[in-house]
């Protein structure tokens, strides 16, 4: 049977939508090409047209899309600069995805709780044993401002991330703490919009943590990996089984 051609993309349509992706590609091959570094003015859109031979609309589109992936900066009245290329697209993205292909908690939080655990077990293994002491101290005063909060009856979102992201200071990937940052948003969000905002078992949480500390302490990679292990399974089931 012959498609119904009302179900049909106008060909133009489908023309411009593939030029403006490939201008956009361009936007950024230049950018890598001038060694543009994030907050540098880019040229000028009369520039841009007489470089990549399109007219100013296709300019001001490509950069629009561009801007929307923190890619480029628009300052109005300034000029256009190169962005921050920060990781707020993807955790916008993440968050709609996830609340959107899943009615239940469980199945809401489950996979961003799968991603971070695998990815801090991984980590965890490299960092084992070559954590400095200084660095294993910063860790143990974030759980002691942990426990302060369970004392005072107060939240310790801000806690339990910053503790995640000082964790993994000594591989010196300046990404790592993006992502765990970005998963940690994502996973806040979802829970909030699903109803789940406190941990309804704080001592636990601080009590892993801490284990978390003692086992790097003791270099000790596989009761390090087993300690974050733990710790994720005590999330799962004072989350997923709410």
């Amino acid at each position: 049977m012959a498609a119904d051609p009302r179900n049909r993309e106008p060909r133009n349509h489908r023309s411009a939508e593939s030029g403006n992706s490939r201008l956009r590609r361009e936007v950024v091959q230049l950018i890598l090409d001038r060694r543009l570094r994030p907050g540098a003015p880019l040229p000028t859109e009369a520039e841009l047209m007489e470089d990549l031979g399109v007219s100013r609309n296709s300019v001001r589109e490509a950069l629009k899309a561009l801007q929307a992936l923190d890619i480029v900066e628009i300052r109005h009245g300034y000029g256009t600069y190169v962005g921050q290329a920060s990781l707020s697209p993807l955790i916008d993205g993440l968050t709609f995805r996830t609340l959107a292909s899943h009615d239940d908690d469980t199945g809401a939080l489950a996979e961003i709780l799968q991603v971070r655990e695998v990815l801090e077990e991984g980590l965890i293994r490299r960092i084992a044993g070559s954590v400095s002491d200084a660095e294993l101290d910063a860790l143990e005063a974030v759980v002691v401002r942990m426990e302060a909060a369970v004392r005072a009856g107060r939240p310790f979102p801000e806690l339990d991330r910053e503790f995640h992201e000082l964790l993994y200071a000594s591989l010196g990937n300046a990404l790592v703490p993006q992502l765990l940052g970005a998963f940690w948003t994502v996973f806040r969000r979802v829970a909030g919009a699903r109803g789940w905002t406190d941990d309804p078992e704080p001592e636990l949480t601080v009590g892993r943590h801490r284990d978390i500390v003692t086992a790097l302490r003791a270099g000790d990679a596989e009761r390090a990996e087993h300690a974050m292990t733990h710790h994720f399974r005590g999330i799962e089931a004072r989350t997923l089984g709410r």
